[in-house]
């Protein structure tokens, strides 16, 4: 005979207890994540997002380094080795912070880590992975152009031998960490296809400008690359990988972390919302008690527990069995779109106070604009799922 339970009382920020979901040492990760951000990043980012720079961006890289986040869900080498679902709360927790400072550790070990961890030589493996494991380098990757997004395919960036070295020339564009980096993974058009090169950003004939005016994803540092016939040694091209596979697979891993974090600048603006209705009185009333306000409130928290639950399952089938391309793009399309209704609708709840950085909405949903967009577009996403379900390639 079944005995119920007794009711629990209902928590607003978790009414479906998700956090049930979590394993004790998921917990201990999740909590880690958000005991850092809250001290170390978020007294201070509504003033970089606005100064358009992230003060001692090196120090902080470190610091993420020794918390073991980057890099975290690949094995060996320094990097924490842990799971997909691991990975995918501290990207959570560190997008609530910021997007810029999610994509300062995505980029750093979704890409550039993981296109050396994968495809990369032992020599490089072991020159690169430790020290960007630890923080104490730093790694881009350059795969768009300033022509060439959607389509990487048309790249014009061209790599050719030249004895036993290669010339590289070309241009990179919207590159993250690019002007701070170390370390770059270029990927390039040869006689032999697209190939991936490991390229340490002093070599003669790199530059990486910083591309200024953003209104977006102003805590992160973004970059063009010049790639001015720079000379590399025959062992700096991954060996393990030739063609659009190689760029494609580490972008997958990058946009499994985005659904993630989308939900993370959406948990953020949501609990804004729902802290200032209840604080905001007006005809004498808290407008968390007039029925329109809370019409929002609940479409805003429906689509936040259903992009979570959506993170959830793809991260609990990634450690299990691994993801298609189109589960991924299920994840990016679904969350970063659901994420940005909930900052705008979040931004009305606040009224007028909605575009200030005293609040964080109007600065998430800058982000998302971005996040909307790269790795991927909607447009993109959309068709790869479609092509999943007709057999169909709509984009080719």
């Amino acid at each position: 005979m079944h005995t119920p339970h007794s009711p629990r009382p209902a928590d607003p920020l978790d009414l479906l207890e998700l956090d049930s979901l979590l394993t004790p040492d998921e917990h201990a990760v999740r909590d880690a994540v958000r005991t850092f951000c809250d001290r170390r990043v978020e007294p201070y980012i509504a003033e970089w997002f606005e100064q358009g720079e992230i003060e001692d961006i090196r120090g902080l890289t470190k610091e993420l380094g020794e918390l073991g986040l980057l890099g975290m869900h690949l094995e060996g080498y320094g990097c924490a080795g842990m799971s997909a679902v691991d990975y995918g709360l501290a990207c959570l927790e560190l997008e609530a912070t910021d997007s810029g400072l999610r994509s300062l550790v995505s980029v750093q070990g979704s890409l550039a880590m993981y296109a050396i961890h994968a495809f990369g030589s032992e020599e490089q493996k072991e020159e690169w992975l430790p020290r960007l494991a630890a923080g104490t380098a730093i790694g881009c990757f350059g795969l768009t152009e300033p022509d060439s997004g959607s389509d990487p395919g048309s790249m014009r960036t061209t790599a050719r031998r030249d004895g036993d070295d290669w010339l590289l020339d070309g241009r990179k564009m919207w590159i993250t960490n690019g002007s701070v980096a170390d370390v770059a993974v270029v990927w390039a058009r040869t006689e032999d296809g697209v190939r991936g090169f490991v390229v340490p950003t002093d070599t003669p004939g790199f530059s990486a400008p910083a591309i200024k005016h953003k209104m977006s994803l102003r805590a992160s540092v973004t970059s063009e690359l010049v790639l001015d016939s720079i000379r590399l040694p025959g062992s700096a091209v991954l060996p393990e990988v030739r063609g659009l596979r190689g760029p494609l697979s580490c972008l997958n891993e990058a946009r499994y972390g985005i659904a993630w974090g989308a939900m993370g600048a959406a948990r953020s603006s949501f609990r804004a919302a729902l802290a200032y209705a209840g604080d905001r009185v007006q005809f004498g009333r808290p407008i968390s008690s007039f029925q329109l306000t809370q019409a929002k409130l609940t479409d805003m928290a429906l689509e936040l527990a259903k992009g979570t639950l959506l993170a959830f399952h793809l991260g609990r089938t990634k450690d299990d069995r691994g993801l298609r391309p189109e589960q991924v793009s299920y994840g990016k399309l679904n969350n970063t779109r659901a994420a940005l209704d909930i900052c705008r609708t979040a931004r009305t709840v606040l009224g007028a106070n909605g575009i200030s950085l005293e609040y964080p909405v109007i600065r998430h949903a800058n982000n998302l604009e971005s996040i909307l967009t790269y790795e991927g577009t909607v447009e993109m996403h959309t068709l790869m799922i479609g092509q999943a379900l007709t057999g169909q390639a709509a984009f080719r």
